[in-house]
């Protein structure tokens, strides 16, 4: 797979912690129901990843893994579009892992802002182990044993993603030169039409001595149009480009995508452990009951007395669930009291349980006949695995440790 082929392909992952909530649905599911008919998609289930701070009740992962999946389907995750598997049925990611774990800088690690800020959150487990410091790791593993371009984060995240664009550097630095780079490198330009040649060496000269981040460009798209070169030869010259060795890990990018913010019942982020929400596939009672018990502006003691819409949680989903001519009329109803809390949040109730309806039929089958669920995952898993074996041979051949 060559580096501009990676800028096609987006991974994602989930841990598995059960069935999954609103939150999930606004803040991940949607962005990669949309994002699976523009890239070629990769979403797997981090069961490795739950054992980094889940080691001591690892139980329910199977049982998780499954409850997951089912929503990713019910939300509507095609698996005839994207690829959906299981991070542990591929192998190659521990074994990558492992690999990188070798190269990277303890001190790379130790600065990832998530490092500290988790150990002070979940000071209740004894997270001073090996896998937690190096969970990160772990999550560069899983991005780049698929060559992925680029991987749909937050704003919180990013600096994931940077340690992975670090890893790959330090990696193909390490590993990309190769005996006689250059004269290889040399005779690829060759391969090209003596017009492509002659653009590439002007290019590469006016980013080497003048760092032209347009000229880069320009030479990249040159090399993407090139027809008759193998995908050594391109990865030679996309290295080259840059004064460095041969690509064998491309370096990927972040996809900040907006999320909704949303709210849980107490007006604070949806969470399971401040057990304020409301599943992906709750029933309509369930639902309709979480809603009417939501706490309101406490200066509406009173059906008469006004409110402010901004101190309410139950407005905070309106603008999440509600289209503008709703939300217009709750705002004036509760700044004049025209309308009671009750008022206001049957709207919510309707339109979410009116999304939980689809969600709920299309879940059906799948909780009908487990095996179906089962059956993709391995076909996903399968798939995964394939591609990620073409790329631990690329890297252990490169590395040195790849026997005939």
């Amino acid at each position: 797979m060559s580096s501009n082929d990676s800028n096609q392909r987006v991974l994602s992952g989930m841990r598995p912690t059960g069935r999954l909530h609103l939150g999930h649905l606004h803040g991940v599911l949607k962005n990669w129901v949309q994002l699976q008919h523009e890239y070629e998609c990769f979403f797997f289930v981090a069961d490795y990843h739950a054992l980094t701070t889940e080691y001591d009740a690892s139980e329910n992962i199977a049982q998780y893994t499954f409850d997951t999946v089912v929503d990713w389907l019910a939300a509507g995750i095609n698996p005839g579009t994207a690829t959906i598997f299981v991070q542990s049925r591929v192998p190659e990611h521990a074994e990558l892992h492992l690999i990188l774990s070798m190269i990277t800088p303890l001190r790379w690690l130790e600065r990832v802002p998530s490092y500290k800020d988790q150990q002070q959150r979940l000071n209740d487990k004894d997270l001073a182990t090996y896998g937690f410091l190096g969970y990160p790791l772990l999550q560069a593993a899983d991005i780049l044993i698929y060559r992925a371009g680029w991987v749909p984060v937050g704003a919180d995240q990013v600096a994931h993603v940077e340690l992975t664009r670090e890893v790959a550097r330090r990696f193909n630095h390490i590993y990309g030169r190769e005996p006689g780079f250059e004269e290889l490198a040399e005779a690829a330009v060759k391969k090209m039409s003596k017009k492509a040649a002659r653009l590439y060496h002007q290019l590469r000269r006016q980013y080497l001595e003048k760092g032209d981040g347009e000229a880069l460009e320009r030479a990249r798209a040159l090399l993407a149009e090139q027809q008759n070169l193998s995908i050594g030869d391109c990865e030679r010259l996309f290295g080259y480009l840059e004064g460095g060795g041969r690509i064998i890990l491309p370096e990927p990018q972040s996809l900040l995508t907006k999320t909704a913010k949303m709210p849980g019942l107490d007006g604070e982020k949806m969470s399971k452990s401040y057990n304020n929400y409301i599943s992906l596939r709750e029933e309509p009672a369930v639902v309709d009951e979480k809603i009417r018990t939501m706490q309101t502006d406490p200066a509406r003691v009173r059906r008469s007395d006004p409110g402010d819409p901004k101190n309410c949680p139950v407005f905070a989903l309106h603008l999440v669930y509600s289209d503008d001519d709703t939300r217009a009329w709750a705002t004036e109803g509760c700044q004049t009291a025209g309308i009671g809390c009750v008022e206001c949040k049957q709207p919510l109730m309707d339109a979410i349980n009116a999304e939980q309806a689809v969600f709920r039929q299309r879940a059906q089958q799948f909780e009908d006949d487990p095996d179906l669920v089962h059956a993709i995952l391995q076909e996903g898993s399968d798939k995964a695995r394939t591609i990620a074996r073409e790329t631990l041979d690329d890297i252990k051949e490169a590395v040195g440790i790849r026997h005939r």
